[in-house]
């Protein structure tokens, strides 16, 4: 009776265990029969445009690249020299200031050798232009640039012109007087035609001197004596 039992527990464990083996044959069939239904792909969206390739890019790559000898990156910008400031000219000369009940009027010369002349303010006194008058103070504009100086300052700066002009205006020493050429004795020069000769310079021999059949003679002219050397005849 026991071995009985026992082969029908077998048999009862085989059966079941071939239920579950069918059972998920069958879960399995229909899993990969089944038919899954594809997810539609999202919208594809415009790609933006690459941006422009420019050197600055590589500005890092170049002050790092060991190899380059003009990695240094700074750059000398070579400039040309600025001009000299042009010279400003010499200032008017003040002569006075007056007022008649119209405003002042500033008397100036433009040089020391120039005649006064009045001015009013706005007025050109050659290269400047007169912008202010007071009875201590004249303003000049130059290019723009404005000039406040004392009358006393533009008045004392005729004295040294003066004085060199009074320098310059005195007679130099004249130079002495070049010696006399000596006199020389000589005979007659060259033929300036018709057998007459011409004097040589300084030439002392008398009047009347015969030398190889030419006789020296001397004629008074309105330009001084006239010397020549005639053929005898």
């Amino acid at each position: 009776m026991l071995d009985l039992l026992l082969v029908a527990l077998t048999a009862l464990a085989a059966w079941q265990l071939r239920q579950e083996w069918l059972a998920a044959k069958a879960r399995e069939q229909a899993v990969l029969n089944q038919r899954v239904k594809p997810v539609p792909p999202p919208p594809a969206a415009a790609q933006p445009a690459p941006a422009a390739v420019l050197p600055a890019h590589y500005n890092e790559i170049a002050q790092k690249m060991l190899f380059s000898k003009d990695r240094n990156p700074t750059v000398v910008v070579e400039t040309a020299p600025l001009p000299p400031p042009k010279p400003m000219p010499p200032l008017p000369i003040f002569r006075g200031v007056m007022n008649l009940g119209d405003g002042p009027v500033a008397i100036l010369s433009e040089a020391s050798n120039m005649p006064n002349r009045e001015y009013r303010p706005g007025q050109q006194v050659g290269p400047f232009k007169l912008v202010a008058i007071t009875a201590q103070e004249i303003v000049l504009d130059w290019e723009g640039k404005q000039i406040a100086k004392k009358v006393e300052d533009l008045a004392q700066r005729d004295e040294p012109r003066e004085e060199n002009t009074r320098r310059s205006e005195s007679p130099a020493p004249s130079a002495p007087p070049p010696p006399p050429a000596p006199k020389v004795q000589a005979g007659p020069g060259v033929d300036i035609g018709k057998g007459v000769r011409a004097c040589v310079p300084n030439d002392s021999t008398p009047p009347g001197t015969v030398v190889d059949g030419v006789r020296k003679v001397v004629t008074d002219s309105p330009f001084g004596p006239v010397c020549r050397w005639e053929p005898l005849r």
